[in-house]
């Protein structure tokens, strides 16, 4: 007998992780994505211990994955009269959550999670865009741009359902926070001697800059800088503003920050956005899952977090794997979305507050941010108190180690 087909909208990092989880445990995914392979779009992130503890309930995978170990965070000033390393302290979460940080570049991810659901069976679909999709009462017809039709009877993260991510309230719906610049660069020669495993926060007037090691031999890196709003997405910046930028005041960066900006091959700029939250992420037999729910993008270590939860719910709801009924899935779907909208607006908190704190502006603002910087960060009591407490809620969710109920 085949399993319940699933709909999943979305070949992202949450699509994939999703329809593994449920393969495994007798549902039919199809995943359908709008683009013609999977996206080269992004530059990287930091796969932290509870998005990893999800990924490695699928046997082998996470040792596929081309990835850098993170062992400690840096943090330095680079103000004209207080240009110095501010602290240093070791990240804490291999032992807490048993995985450590680690940077991966985002295409080089995805393109591991697509083929790792192919290779379980899951059929990945591209070139197919949803647009749109007819309730029926046990079932969900999906629209596609391209005029096709799919039918299924559980549909998933299908982002129109609450009409979040139409084209023009992208940018409409929610408030600008601050424009980020980024790249890929050469792993700098001095970081490989000094700090091989090290992430890097360098602190400055205005601006705040972040990076970490993807692999062996490069590192991802991003500027954040308070800027008057326009309208932008993901994109390369033209050659001309791309030079601008390696010559601009950041190439002259202390700590190794500077060279990463003049040896980047590709920049690209995109505006942080905050959206309002969403009340509800389900409609019927349809409910949102990562970015498409989560206001401001908490990432894919949520959106991991997201499938797991969903699959751990129809299993202890419907543990045969019988197509649900709408009452029941408007059971599952309520039971799930509640921890999960407390939690994600939680971490959105967390980020804006963390946020305000990186990019301030005027020297003195800038002298208190950097000893409020080493007083959580230092090697003392109230330091690595501050440590702990940044990946405390990493122990815990999405379970903790060895206590996974699926």
């Amino acid at each position: 007998m085949a399993g319940t087909k699933v709909i999943i909208a979305g070949g992202g990092v949450a699509g994939p992780v999703l329809g593994i989880l449920l393969k495994l445990r007798g549902y039919e995914p199809v995943i359908y994505e709008r683009l013609d392979a999977p996206s080269d779009m992004g530059l990287s992130l930091a796969l932290q211990g509870n998005g990893l503890k999800v990924l490695g309930l699928i046997p082998g995978l996470v040792d596929k994955i081309q990835k850098k170990e993170i062992d400690a965070i840096v943090q330095y000033s680079a103000l004209a009269d207080d240009e110095r390393e501010l602290v240093r302290g070791h990240t804490q979460q291999k032992e807490l959550t048993g995985y450590a940080i680690n940077g991966v570049r985002r295409p080089v991810l995805l393109h591991a999670l697509v083929e790792e659901a192919q290779a379980h069976g899951v059929r990945v679909v591209f070139g197919h865009q949803l647009v749109g999709f007819e309730q029926h009462e046990d079932s969900v017809t999906v629209r596609f741009a391209n005029g096709e039709s799919g039918y299924g009877e559980l549909p998933r993260r299908v982002r129109r359902a609450a009409q979040r991510y139409e084209e023009d309230d992208v940018w409409g719906g929610g408030r600008f926070v601050h424009w980020l610049d980024t790249g890929i660069s050469p792993y700098p020669k001095v970081w490989k001697a000094r700090d091989p495993g090290a992430m890097f926060n360098i602190y400055g007037d205005g601006f705040h800059m972040i990076g970490y090691a993807v692999n062996d031999h490069e590192v991802s890196w991003a500027v954040t800088r308070r800027e008057a709003e326009a309208k932008e997405t993901w994109r390369a910046m033209d050659d001309e503003r791309q030079q601008e930028f390696r010559e601009g005041p950041f190439s002259h960066l202390p700590f190794g920050g500077g060279e990463l900006v003049r040896t980047a091959a590709h920049i690209i700029k995109f505006g942080l956005y905050d959206r309002p939250e969403l009340a509800t992420w389900h409609e019927g037999r349809v409910v949102l899952i990562g970015d498409a729910a989560h206001p401001t993008s908490p990432g894919a270590n949520q959106a991991m977090e997201d499938c797991y939860h969903l699959t751990r719910l129809l299993l202890a709801h419907n543990p045969s794997g019988a197509p649900p009924s709408t009452a029941l899935l408007e059971k599952i779907f309520t039971e799930f979305e509640g921890p999960r909208i407390a939690r994600t607006s939680e971490l959105v908190k967390g980020a804006r507050q963390q946020g305000e704190l990186r990019v301030v502006s005027g020297v003195d603002a800038c002298k208190k941010r950097n000893v409020i910087i080493g007083e959580k960060f230092g090697l003392g009591k109230a330091g690595g108190a501050g440590l702990a407490a940044m990946f405390k809620h990493l122990v815990e969710h999405p379970f903790k180690a060895g206590e996974s109920e699926i």
